[in-house]
């Protein structure tokens, strides 16, 4: 990201071809036609390239940066066109939840969606419903704070706590199917 804030076009290539797969399966996920995702892919990586300067690796990683970029400003275009994102589901939140929680290895790649939902609903409920508002409701975390009357500050927090509890149960259960499956 460094070399891309510097203009390197090359730099930008190599974070195109790392993140075009997942850029535009979360992006193909929210918007209703293959055009769109396409457009929202090309000004996805242009806010990456304006934003370079932005990313500091001792806050996320990559990874976690080019989905934050890549959920705003797919909420943006929603709000632009005047529309509420369709509620993605739980089908959808395990890729649109992208980096923060990483779905369990499970053959053929697909990820345990009963296993996320019970996970969220494990969470205690002002953690639960921040995250079920913000990541498969589209709300931004100010909407989400105007409507449970809390303060930004404690919306924040529990977006925070409960991806962090949400990733922690995630990797337990990723480390007890991976010891159970050895026997």
């Amino acid at each position: 990201m460094q070399r891309v804030s510097q203009g390197d076009e090359v730099a930008m290539g190599e974070l195109y071809d790392r993140f075009i797969g997942l850029v535009f399966k979360a992006s193909r996920q929210v918007l209703t036609s293959r055009a769109e995702a396409d457009d929202a892919v090309q000004e996805t990586f242009i806010r990456l390239w304006q934003t370079a300067d932005r990313f500091d690796p001792a806050r996320a990683k990559l990874v976690t940066w080019v989905m934050l970029i890549t959920r705003r400003h797919l909420i943006d275009r929603l709000r632009r066109r005047g529309a509420r994102p369709e509620q993605l589901g739980l089908d959808g939140a395990a890729e649109f939840l992208g980096p923060t929680v990483e779905p369990a290895p499970e053959p053929g790649g697909v990820h345990d969606v009963e296993v996320l939902r019970r996970r969220i609903g494990e969470l205690p409920e002002l953690q639960r419903v921040v995250i079920e508002r913000t990541y498969l409701q589209g709300f931004t975390l100010r909407e989400v704070s105007e409507q449970l009357g809390a303060p930004l500050g404690t919306v924040k927090s529990a977006l925070s706590r409960g991806l962090a509890r949400l990733r922690d149960r995630m990797s337990s259960d990723n480390e007890r199917g991976a010891g159970g499956t050895a026997g």
